[in-house]
């Protein structure tokens, strides 16, 4: 059911795989944590996607700025240092943030699933 492409879609490593997919995801636009799960074969590890992007801490290779709820919410922004940090980084890639939630979600929206 993996659509994108994986460096190694046999690793066992949840995380890694989570990254994988979250490095694939385009300038400028989001996905969910649920989309990621789904597209594992984990259709309801959505809070455990939400761990990984929570962990990625330093790694500037991950973009998990771009991971959201599955209405656009920055649920995520706590974990980022400085206040507003989710929501600056999103605004300069051109996606617009009004009260922590993605303005035209649906159009920014990146589905895994449907990636070439």
């Amino acid at each position: 059911m993996i659509l994108v492409k994986t460096k190694n879609p046999n690793n066992d490593n949840f995380f890694e795989r989570v990254y994988d997919i979250a490095r694939q995801i385009p300038y400028g636009r989001v996905t969910s944590y649920g989309a990621i799960a789904k597209v594992l074969g984990s259709a309801r590890s959505a809070r455990m996607v939400g761990w990984a992007m929570n962990a990625t801490g330093e790694r500037e290779d991950v973009p998990a700025h771009r991971v959201v709820n599955r209405i656009g919410m920055l649920t995520g922004k706590h974990h980022f240092d400085g206040t507003n940090l989710m929501q600056q980084l999103l605004e300069s890639e051109g996606v617009a943030v009004k009260n922590n939630q993605v303005v035209a979600f649906d159009q920014l929206f990146w589905d895994p699933a449907q990636a070439d």
